[in-house]
């Protein structure tokens, strides 16, 4: 497993780590027993970032965390990242008041069952707020000792900017992949100029860049790619068109469909990392493979050939999903 710094000053951590959403219904039921198995074999598979939200289940995602943490005992395996700024208020949907941010941190380190968070991003930015005010507040925590780097998820280039002269961000957390592509105008540059970790979520295009893609029987219990444009007809159908030509690639090159979609990422820069998350032990295996593949010139050549840029039909999120993520190219 390829090594990644976290941040500017932060630790070594493993370059593909992984994205606890799966602990929580989002894409389908989930069960706790198999999510503690999935952190077992992180462990066993090298993994050392884990990332999670207070929203994921509404706390499941954290509650999981923390019983496995708890039944462990000994030294915590993972650096630890979770978020705040996203509620189920009506009026405001998101909130980076002080108040806000304050008391969810506590009850996220009280959920955890750590003493302080090793990386904490504001999830969505809410615009009765300078970005200014709220690096702040979140540098705030640094002081105090209950976090120890901060990041901000789904912002732009101009915000990351203007947040990193307040305070040295660490990470940003992007969606980022063969299918995604738009943090190339910008956000992969910043993050180099200024050693912040560029957290690629959703690496294998929410299954799109694998060798089980999601068809429409499947997509039927998932309420949030139901009403995305890349899984409704006919874009799904266009999709999985380009997603075959993929899986021939990778089968040619030796490899699953998802490893070679996550070496991709990576190979995008040394400050790029990836946090795909999953259910399945046998695809976690294929995610980590991943992150021990070295492309070369060749390689990309070859990808970028079968998946141009601009592919993938239909956009990334539907006009409500777009709430909250800041659009900058």
């Amino acid at each position: 497993m390829k090594q990644r710094k976290l941040g500017q000053n932060g630790p070594l951590v493993s370059a593909v780590g992984y994205g606890a959403m799966s602990f929580t219904d989002f894409y389908g039921p989930a069960v706790d027993a198999d999510s503690l198995k999935v952190l077992d074999a992180c462990v066993e598979m090298g993994i050392t970032h884990i990332d999670t939200s207070n929203v994921y289940g509404m706390g499941r995602s954290e509650n999981v965390i923390g019983e496995w943490l708890r039944a462990r005992g000994g030294e915590n395996p993972f650096t630890i990242a979770t978020k705040v700024g996203i509620t189920r208020d009506p009026e405001h949907r998101f909130n980076n008041t002080t108040e806000h941010l304050t008391q969810s941190l506590d009850e996220s380190l009280k959920r955890l069952g750590v003493e302080a968070i090793d990386l904490y991003y504001i999830h969505r930015r809410d615009p009765r707020h300078e970005i200014e005010e709220v690096t702040e507040t979140m540098a705030s925590f640094v002081k105090a000792g209950k976090v120890k780097a901060i990041g901000f998820s789904e912002i732009a280039p101009s915000s990351l900017r203007r947040a990193h002269a307040v305070h040295p961000i660490a990470a940003v957390q992007s969606e980022y992949s063969l299918s995604t592509r738009s943090p190339e105008m910008g956000l992969v540059q910043v993050c180099a100029e200024i050693g912040a970790t560029l957290m690629a979520f959703s690496p294998v295009g929410r299954a799109l860049l694998t060798d089980r893609p999601h068809h429409a029987e499947q997509i039927d219990v998932m309420s949030f790619l139901q009403g995305n444009p890349r899984f409704m007809e006919p874009n799904l159908s266009a999709n999985l068109g380009y997603n075959e030509k993929f899986r021939a690639l990778a089968a040619d090159m030796g490899m699953p469909a998802a490893s070679l979609a996550i070496a991709w990422v990576l190979h995008q820069g040394e400050q790029v990392m990836a946090i795909p998350g999953t259910r399945k032990l046998e695809h976690l295996k294929e995610l980590v493979r991943g992150g021990e593949i070295n492309l070369n010139a060749e390689d990309v050549a070859r990808i970028e050939t079968v998946l141009p840029i601009g592919w993938a039909h239909g956009d990334r999120y539907s006009l409500g999903q777009w709430a909250g993520p800041e659009r900058y190219c």
